[in-house]
């Protein structure tokens, strides 16, 4: 899955009721501004021919504003060429309606819209001031002295500065607003990613929780049910050897019973994820040593536990991951080592815990066996690695077997 978050957002195609109201203005306000001009124009003008030639030049600016910029569409949208080449026709227009008569500067005020769309800003502050020049004008056309173009020139710079700091602010303030739009578009697409990638973790968390669960439950099965299960199906199998012995029959269905009923406890345990039962009420090393009295009981094979180092108390995790591997390696030697004696050294260590369990069976080829198959090495391997220790086993045919774990206690820590 692509998780990757793509942040380039485009302004929305959709114009609020703001930008079509300015874009209103710059479409329509030169029209209007021309009509009214004209209509004092013509009130105020005394010849017919001075009527005609205003009419006349009114008609080519109307047309000049369609031609060159109205139906080009949004003034927004209108390439930087036609802007451009549209304001010097509108200034050359404006400028000859100024000669004409002062009203007309109604109309050059428009100018100062349509140069708000000039880029670069010089370009907008000329245009600007050029409109400036034109619809004052009439200032020094009257009466140019000394006096009246200073004035002229003052007028012009206020009014083009001011004017200029006014738009180009304001167009910043949009832009800024713009950029905020967008940054509350990406952390929209984020969050919406956010929530979409957090369902997922949750998805998986939860499937690995399951997952999780099922290993745990299928190990503490094969820990309990299926050993317990050996246990009985091996008296079992001693009570048909031992028929005619009454005594020794009742010995046996007394030890099968006790199975049963301990393998019923751990598995109600397992399923309730309590601690096993031998590490209920005592620590591990008194637990090994009830495991091996019951083990030796039942396959009557001697068993030696030794303690080796300073006792310390240990994380109830370790416990349990060793207190499995015993029970592992006191299975797989009943079931295939033929073994006559087995040993169980817990050593503290500096650092450290080992276990080591070893026994004088047969042996086997540990090159040629299959370890990561079903619930047994496999099963007590993932216990080992899920507490960041190792798992070694060492055997040869005829030589017996040894199983080593050895867990760090200090990536766990202390007992709570």
């Amino acid at each position: 899955m692509d998780r990757s978050i793509q942040y380039d957002i485009e302004p929305s195609s959709a114009l609020s009721s703001w930008e079509r109201w300015i874009n209103s203005i710059f479409v329509w306000v030169p029209y209007a501004a021309l009509a009214l001009s004209v209509a004092v124009a013509q009130i105020r003008s005394a010849s017919t021919s001075d009527r005609l030639l205003d009419l006349v030049l009114v008609l080519f600016a109307a047309g000049w504003t369609w031609l060159a910029f109205t139906r080009l569409g949004s003034p927004t949208d209108v390439t930087q060429g036609a802007v451009r080449l549209y304001f010097v026709g509108f200034i050359v227009i404006a400028a000859l309606l100024m000669t004409r008569s002062p009203i007309y500067l109604v109309y050059g005020i428009t100018g100062f819209f349509h140069a708000s769309l000039l880029r670069p800003w010089p370009l907008m502050f000329a245009g600007m001031a050029a409109t400036g020049f034109v619809i004052h004008s009439h200032i020094i056309i009257t009466e140019s002295t000394p006096t009246t173009w200073a004035i002229y020139l003052g007028v012009v710079a206020i009014q083009t500065v001011a004017v200029f700091a006014g738009i180009y602010g304001g167009q910043k303030v949009t832009e800024i607003a713009e950029e905020r739009r967008r940054a509350l578009e990406r952390l929209q697409v984020a969050m919406d990613e956010n929530v979409g990638l957090h369902e997922q973790l949750v998805a998986q968390a939860r499937e690995a929780g399951v997952l999780d669960e099922r290993q745990r439950m299928a190990r503490e099965i094969h820990d309990t049910i299926a050993q317990g299960l050996t246990g009985v199906i091996t008296q079992i199998e001693a009570i048909n050897q031992t028929w005619g012995d009454e005594a020794e029959v009742h010995r046996r269905l007394d030890t099968t019973a006790d199975l049963a009923r301990e393998s019923l406890t751990e598995v109600r345990r397992s399923v309730q994820a309590i601690r096993p039962g031998p590490l209920e009420a005592t620590r591990l090393p008194e637990a090994l040593g009830d495991i091996a009295t019951s083990w030796s009981a039942v396959n009557e094979v001697p068993v030696e536990v030794t303690v080796t180092g300073e006792r310390r108390p240990l994380h109830p995790e370790i416990e349990v991951v060793l207190l499995r591997a015993a029970q592992e390696g006191l299975a797989n030697a009943a079931k295939h080592s033929i073994a006559s004696r087995v040993g169980i050294t817990l050593s503290f260590l500096d650092g450290s815990i080992a276990l080591d369990i070893r026994d004088d069976g047969k042996g086997f080829d540990p090159a040629t066996a299959v370890f990561e198959s079903g619930f047994g090495l496999a099963a007590m391997r993932q216990r080992v690695e899920n507490a960041h220790g190792n798992l070694q086993v060492e055997s040869a045919p005829g030589e017996g077997t040894a199983l080593s774990v050895r867990i760090p206690t200090a990536e766990i820590g202390s007992p709570e």
